[in-house]
């Protein structure tokens, strides 16, 4: 599969005002997420900008970027805007959404993404790990995943995504992570889609997905990157990184 990597960024968020210019370490926080997804060495690593100081930070730092509106509703939206103005973006069949929140993604975690497009049948593709504690359990900010392995298989399809604990009973719940690897004609059907019930209801862009018929699979990792949303995930991350 011939893709690329695509990190939405912009400065509005709300719990942690210009999250992806925040300092870690001596560097802001979009660049250790363009640097791990470099690593990962499965295609071009993009930026996709919603705000001149985002453009100019990667700049700076040596990286790709391409500005997109500042008014777009989603990450979705600007990865496809900036999908469009790549270079022979019709050479590419795959393209990866990586959320720029993730600074400790694992490079090979990112390539294990593309593994459930193997099945023709796969629209997009996604990464799940397993519930390990009682706050990723009962954490709305945690969204699971309902879908079931089989005893020899680590890919398996969505059924549903929420932000409460699903499935009821014993059993494995799945964390999901912030990555979709979009067929083009994937992306580009999920774009033309209004925005639907569930989605609005869950606050979940991927229920968009599946209510309107498309396939989501899910690749298993070991454990979850930690994601920053919050000033106590910041701090989190900075002592994770600094050892």
């Amino acid at each position: 599969m011939n893709a690329l990597i695509i990190i939405p960024a912009r400065l509005a968020a709300t719990r942690l005002p210009n999250k992806p210019l925040a300092d870690i370490h001596g560097k802001p926080m979009i660049v250790h997420v363009m640097e791990q997804a470099q690593k990962a060495e499965v295609g071009p690593v993009i930026v996709a900008s919603g705000d001149a100081e985002i453009t100019e930070t990667i700049k700076k730092a040596g990286g790709r970027v391409i500005d997109t509106d500042p008014n777009l509703p989603s990450g979705s939206d600007r990865v496809y805007q900036a999908f469009l103005q790549v270079e022979n973006h019709e050479d590419y069949d795959v393209i990866i959404n990586l959320q720029g929140d993730l600074p400790l993604i694992n490079p090979q975690d990112i390539c294990k993404s593309l593994r459930p497009l193997s099945d023709p049948s796969v629209d997009i593709a996604t990464l799940v790990a397993p519930v390990k504690t009682e706050f990723e359990r009962n954490a709305p900010s945690v969204v699971k995943v309902a879908c079931s392995f089989s005893d020899d298989a680590d890919i398996a399809k969505a059924l549903y995504f929420s932000r409460c604990p699903i499935p009821y009973g014993d059993g494995p719940l799945w964390h999901h992570v912030g990555i979709y690897a979009y067929r083009k004609a994937a992306l580009e059907h999920f774009i033309s889609l209004p925005t639907s019930f569930l989605e609005n209801r869950e606050k979940l862009e991927q229920l968009r997905a599946l209510e309107a018929g498309m396939r989501i699979g899910c690749a298993t990792i070991d454990e979850a990157p930690f994601g920053v949303d919050t000033p106590d995930d910041l701090e989190n991350v900075r002592r994770i990184i600094k050892g």
